[in-house]
C-alpha cells in the first residue's frame, strides 16, 4: 500500500514539475540582484515578465520576541495602525488609493517579522513606492485612532480566545513551555498591556523598527531593476536610519521535566490535547529533518497520526503539527480533538506512543521518500508564481541568513536519511522536553491527572 501511495506521489512530482519546469529553470541564484541603500535598508529584485504585474514583500525584523513586559501585543498593533494614515495618505486612503490603481495588498504578524505585501500592475510600482514611503517616515500616530484601535485589538483578542480553542490552549502551554524567552507570550500580547500603553510607547516602538536599516524588501514580477534602484533611492533612501533595535540574547533554559497545563472551558464538548517539544531555529542543521518528520507525523491522509489516530483507533477527529520558522529555538506543535466519549488520558496515550515509535522504531524509506516528493512539490508550485517566489526569497534571507539557500533546498532535503528522522526525534522528542496541555470542561478534570498518570514510567 505504501509503495502505491509513492508511485502516485513520483508521478504527481513528474506533472507538476514538467508543466512549471520553464518557469522555474527560468529561476535561479543569480537572477536575484540586491543592492543596500545607505541607509541600510537591503533590497531584493527579481525580473520575471511572464505577466504584467508585481509585488513588493515589506519584511520588518519585528515581532512579539521584540516586546518586553508592559508593551507586549505592540508590533500587532502595528500591522493595524500602519493602514491608518500618514502625512501624505490619510485614513483609509493607502487602502483605496492602492486599489483605485488595480492593486491589492496583506499584513501579517508573527513572533519574529511583522510583513506587508502588495500586489499590483506593474505600471503602478512607483506609487507602491509613495505608498509605503509615506507610512514608513510619516505614520500618523493620532491619539483618537490609537484609542480606536486599541479597542479592535482587545475586542480581537477576546473574540478570539473565546471562540479557538488552539489559542486558549497554545497560550497556556506557550507560557508553561518558555519560563524566560519572549515567545512566552502571544503575538496579540496580554489584555492588561494593551490597555495601558501609551503614546509614546507606540512613537519609540514604531521609530526603532520601522526604520530602513531593519527592513529587507523583496520586489517580483514585471520590473526592470534599474528602475527599482531609482525609485527605492528616491522614496526609500532618503527616511533617514535608526540605532539598531536591542538585540534578544535570552536563551532559554534547557528544560529539565515534563510540564502540565490544565485549561477548563465549559462550552468544550471533546477534549483538546497539545503537546509541544523544543527544537532549534530555522536554519539549524537539524532543521530539514524535522520539517520532514512534520510532514510524516501529519501532513495527509496517509500521515502517521491520521492514520493511527483517527483511522485506526478513532480516539480524534481532527489532528494537525505546526512547527513555525523562527529565529530562535522555538515549539514543535503536535495537537488533536479527541473524538466524542474518549477521553484526554486515551487521546494523549495514544498521541504519545505514536511519537515515541519514531523515536523507537524510525520510519520507512518508502514514507521519506513521499514527503520528498511532496516537499519538492509544494516548492516548484510555489515557485512558478511571482508572489511565491518573493516570498520565499524573503523567507530564506531572513531566516537562513542568504536567499540563495533556497535554489539548493532540493538538494538538501534529498540528503536527508531515514537515520537522520530518527536522530532529531531521539533527540528532541522525549519527555523531559515536551509541554502537554489539556483544554476541556471543568468537570473533566480529574481525567488531567489521569492523563498524567498515563505516561510515567516512559524513558526520559
Amino acid at each position: 500500500m505504501k509503495s502505491w501511495l509513492t508511485g502516485i506521489a513520483l508521478v504527481t512530482f513528474l506533472m507538476v514539475t514538467s508543466s512549471i519546469s520553464n518557469t522555474v529553470a527560468a529561476t535561479n541564484a543569480d537572477d536575484v540582484q540586491s543592492f543596500t541603500l545607505d541607509n541600510g535598508m537591503k533590497i531584493l529584485v527579481l525580473e520575471d515578465h511572464s505577466i504584467p504585474n508585481a509585488n513588493m514583500y515589506l519584511f520588518w525584523k519585528v515581532g512579539s520576541r521584540n516586546e518586553v513586559p508592559g508593551i507586549t501585543g505592540l508590533s500587532h498593533f502595528f500591522e493595524h495602525m500602519m493602514f491608518n494614515g500618514s502625512e501624505k495618505y490619510g485614513p483609509k486612503m493607502f487602502d483605496r488609493t492602492m486599489e483605485a490603481a488595480g492593486g491589492a495588498n496583506n499584513a501579517y504578524t508573527t513572533e519574529n517579522v511583522t510583513v506587508y505585501t502588495d500586489w499590483f500592475p506593474s505600471d503602478a510600482l512607483e506609487l507602491m513606492f509613495d505608498l509605503e514611503a509615506d507610512r514608513i517616515a510619516n505614520l500618523d500616530i493620532d491619539a483618537d485612532m490609537v484609542e480606536s484601535e486599541r479597542g479592535v485589538v482587545i475586542s480581537e483578542r477576546s473574540t478570539g480566545m473565546e471562540n479557538s480553542n488552539f489559542r486558549s490552549i497554545w497560550e497556556e502551554v506557550k507560557g508553561s513551555a518558555f519560563r524566560a524567552h519572549p515567545y512566552s507570550w502571544s503575538v496579540m500580547g496580554h489584555i492588561s498591556d494593551i490597555e495601558s500603553w501609551k503614546l509614546q510607547d507606540l512613537v519609540d516602538y514604531h521609530r526603532t523598527y520601522y526604520a530602513p536599516n531593519n527592513a529587507v524588501v523583496v520586489i517580483a514580477g514585471d520590473v526592470k531593476f534599474k528602475n527599482v534602484k531609482k525609485m527605492a533611492e528616491k522614496h526609500f533612501g532618503v527616511i533617514p536610519a535608526q540605532d539598531p533595535p536591542r538585540e534578544i540574547v535570552t536563551i532559554e533554559p534547557v528544560q529539565k521535566g515534563e510540564r502540565r497545563v490544565y485549561v477548563q472551558k465549559e462550552s468544550v464538548t471533546s477534549a483538546n490535547l497539545m503537546v509541544a517539544y523544543h527544537v532549534p531555529e530555522t536554519g539549524s542543521a537539524d532543521w530539514q529533518a524535522l520539517e520532514l518528520l512534520n510532514d510524516i507525523m501529519a501532513t495527509g491522509r496517509s500521515s502517521r497520526l491520521q492514520q493511527s489516530l483517527i483511522d485506526e483507533q478513532q480516539v480524534s477527529t481532527e489532528v494537525f503539527t505546526h512547527l513555525p520558522e523562527s529565529f530562535d529555538p522555538n515549539l514543535f506543535i503536535f495537537y488533536a480533538v479527541a473524538a466524542p466519549g474518549t477521553g484526554a488520558a486515551v487521546l494523549e496515550k495514544a498521541m504519545i506512543q505514536e511519537i515515541n515509535r519514531v523515536a523507537a522504531h524510525g520510519i520507512t524509506e518508502d514514507e521519506l521518500t513521499k514527503v520528498k516528493n511532496r516537499k519538492l512539490v509544494d516548492f516548484h508550485r510555489t515557485m512558478a508564481t511571482i508572489n511565491g517566489k518573493a516570498n520565499t526569497i524573503g523567507t530564506y534571507e531572513l531566516f537562513y541568513g542568504d536567499f540563495g539557500r533556497l535554489f539548493s533546498a532540493p538538494e538538501e532535503y534529498e540528503k536527508i536519511t531515514t537515520a537522520d528522522i530518527q536522530r532529531v526525534a531521539q533527540t528532541y522528542l522525549v519527555k523531559t522536553n515536551r509541554t502537554v496541555g489539556i483544554l476541556d470542561s471543568t468537570e473533566d478534570i480529574d481525567d488531567f491527572k489521569l492523563a498524567n498518570a498515563s505516561t510515567e514510567g516512559e524513558a526520559r
